[in-house]
């Protein structure tokens, strides 16, 4: 048996209950089977969505490995493995089947079986791939990557290869949130030259909202925060006008900004009376998307005359309507020619630190933060 078809010692961080701090310990990786590949990971983002399961807000079987935002390097492929080796560097995305319709049609992000393969807690045939020193399963399969330990198994239609020009440290973000942005700007909304958008939050998904606005040539980009500092950067990234909502109605000043309203509308910040002001906010036939994840249940209302006179539409939102293989290089490829600075909203942190790390982020101290596992 060689090195790389062997179990891995991995270190990761483990979630072992409700909103208990990661514990950082040592598992067992399995080796890679059928079209599974092993990437070593040399980094990998920290996003809202790990927070939300660490606290049970989405109700994935704890304890678990998380992790979601993964770059590396391939170590190792399972025996179906068709276009990716070792050494190719790769970025890790949203697990999905590939054989229903909606991932037929194009649409991976809608797969059927979406929630079992990002939030279910083990494989599809309900086996792990992690186990303890005493070989005890834990939960895994996140995202279908399981990205906070030092070794990850993915399947290979999550494993996006990208070029080696590019810093493969800062690039996990673009597995999530970063695609989750910027994708419902320039994929679900498909925003037009010279009209008129506004972002509800500008975190990292708000942020990649605003650079991808800008680069679709949008006239008005106007960002809606209670954090200046997040505010200064959403204007350093392309927003024409900036609203800090703990000191101004947004909807008003929006309305009046706009001429009476935006062609287009993103809600990243998760919180329903935040969706209910982007409605509102929406001019004569605009659209708005939801990115951002309140706690499954959760429920908002909105005026149905005004919804139905003024032609609005109202669009949920996954990954961006990614699909990863394509619109990650693509994202890289901009990022390159220096037009999608995506490194300005990222923070890295020692793999220890991921508590710190956690800690700066659900203070809004960091908006991105990016926890080094490996050497590239």
């Amino acid at each position: 048996m060689s090195e790389t078809t062997q179990p891995r010692e991995v270190r990761a961080a483990v979630t072992p209950s409700q909103g208990a701090p990661f514990e950082i310990r040592t598992l067992h990786l399995r080796a890679p089977e059928a079209d599974e590949v092993r990437v070593r990971v040399v980094a990998t983002g920290l996003c809202h969505t790990d927070l939300i399961v660490r606290d049970q807000l989405y109700p994935v079987p704890l304890p678990a490995v998380l992790g979601h935002e993964g770059a590396g390097v391939v170590e190792a492929v399972g025996p179906n493995v068709r276009h990716l080796r070792p050494g190719d560097h790769v970025v890790l995305s949203y697990g999905h089947c590939g054989a229903c319709a909606n991932c037929d049609d194009g649409a991976p992000s809608y797969c059927v079986d979406f929630f079992g393969r990002n939030f279910g807690g083990s494989g599809p045939d309900g086996g792990h791939a992690l186990t303890d020193d005493g070989g005890k399963p834990v939960n895994d399969h996140f995202f279908s990557q399981s990205s906070f330990a030092t070794y990850a198994l993915c399947r290979e239609n999550n494993a996006v290869r990208v070029t080696e020009q590019a810093p493969l440290a800062l690039l996990g973000p673009l597995g999530c949130g970063i695609q989750t942005g910027a994708g419902a700007v320039m994929n679900t909304l498909a925003v037009t030259p010279g009209s008129r958008v506004a972002i509800f939050g500008a975190g990292a998904v708000g942020q990649s909202a605003i650079m991808a606005a800008r680069i679709v040539g949008a006239a008005t980009i106007i960002a809606v925060d209670i954090i200046d500092s997040r505010l200064d950067l959403a204007r350093e990234l392309g927003a024409t006008h900036v609203i800090n909502a703990s000191r101004e109605d947004p909807v008003e000043a929006i309305r009046e900004i706009s001429d009476g309203g935006v062609d287009y509308g993103v809600e990243s910040t998760g919180n329903t009376n935040v969706f209910r002001q982007g409605i509102d906010s929406l001019g004569k036939r605009g659209v708005i998307g939801a990115v951002g994840a309140p706690p499954l249940g959760d429920e908002t209302s909105f005026d149905v005359n005004d919804l139905l006179i003024g032609g609005k539409q109202i669009r949920g939102i996954v990954e961006g309507d990614s699909v990863a293989h394509t619109f990650i290089p693509q994202l890289i490829d901009l990022h390159l020619q220096g037009r999608f600075p995506f490194d300005k909203l990222v923070r890295y942190y020692d793999f220890e630190d991921i508590n710190q790390a956690a800690a700066d982020s659900e203070k809004g101290e960091t908006l991105k933060p990016i926890l080094m596992l490996g050497a590239p």
